[in-house]
């Protein structure tokens, strides 16, 4: 096993790699995790800096939250040194709103690649953006303290960072609607019963309890998880017959694979 690798650590975000595992820290515990447009630069810069040979990634947090959403600052009238704040953001041209949103989401849209399976850990409270970006994972492992709400609604905003989607495919319409337009918190128990948590063990097994499903998914052949997972994530998209279409190809990819037939 090779030793890890720091790759990355900047704007509250450190990435390691070791051997098929990353790992992506929000480590600034200090402020509860809370997210900025520096922060989701550095998430996007952690996806481009991912090595090949990486299989799963893990997002972890330092401190007592996860991530108690976007930071504060940018509520304020002067919002972030360097970036533009909401009023700014407000009287731009509507292009220009639309580019700079855009910007933010690819924070949130790396970890859906079919190449990697991503394990959210979530511990605490996760409001938010810091909700959204635990719902880009694949999977969450979250601890028996996990509190999740969504309270952009509350501030007069919607949320806009690519969680309304996995949201709404993971607990359905009704259910969604009723999770952002009351801002209200989602515990341990409640998340694994409506499917937003694949499971729910004690704070202090969190990270133990993650690096056994991490163990889990790398016991498969890499080309063979690549191709559920990308059957899987089209599925909702895709009709009866046309899944079974897909099923039929990506199958047919895995056996001229195995057999070491070309197309």
């Amino acid at each position: 096993m090779s030793d890890p690798t720091v790759l990355l650590e900047r704007d509250g975000v450190r990435l390691v790699t070791e051997d098929s595992v990353a790992t992506v820290t929000l480590c600034n515990a200090a402020k509860r995790n809370a997210q900025s447009p520096a922060l989701w630069r550095a998430l996007v810069e952690a996806g481009r800096l991912l090595p090949g040979s990486v299989r799963v990634v893990v997002l972890r947090a330092e401190g007592v939250s996860f991530s108690a959403g976007l930071d504060r600052q940018a509520f304020t009238p002067e919002g972030f040194d360097g970036e533009p704040s909401f009023v700014d953001l407000a009287r731009a041209p509507g292009g220009e709103l639309d580019a700079t949103i855009a910007e933010y989401q690819a924070a949130f849209t790396w970890w859906r690649r079919n190449d990697v399976v991503t394990i959210a850990a979530v511990q605490g409270h996760a409001i938010g953006a810091g909700f959204q970006l635990a719902l880009a994972c694949d999977l969450r492992v979250v601890a028996d303290d996990v509190q999740f709400a969504m309270r952009e609604t509350s501030l007069g905003l919607v949320p806009d960072l690519a969680g309304t989607k996995p949201l709404t495919e993971l607990v359905g319409y009704a259910r969604a609607l009723e999770i952002c337009a009351t801002g209200r918190f989602v515990d341990a128990e409640e998340a694994c019963a409506v499917g937003l948590a694949n499971v729910a063990v004690p704070a202090a097994e969190l990270d133990a309890t993650v690096k056994d499903l991490a163990g889990a998914l790398l016991a498969a052949p890499r080309d063979a998880v690549i191709e559920t997972k990308a059957l899987l994530r089209e599925a909702s998209g895709r009709t009866y017959e046309e899944q079974r279409v897909a099923e039929r190809a990506a199958q047919g990819r895995r056996l001229r694979d195995l057999a070491g037939v070309g197309e």
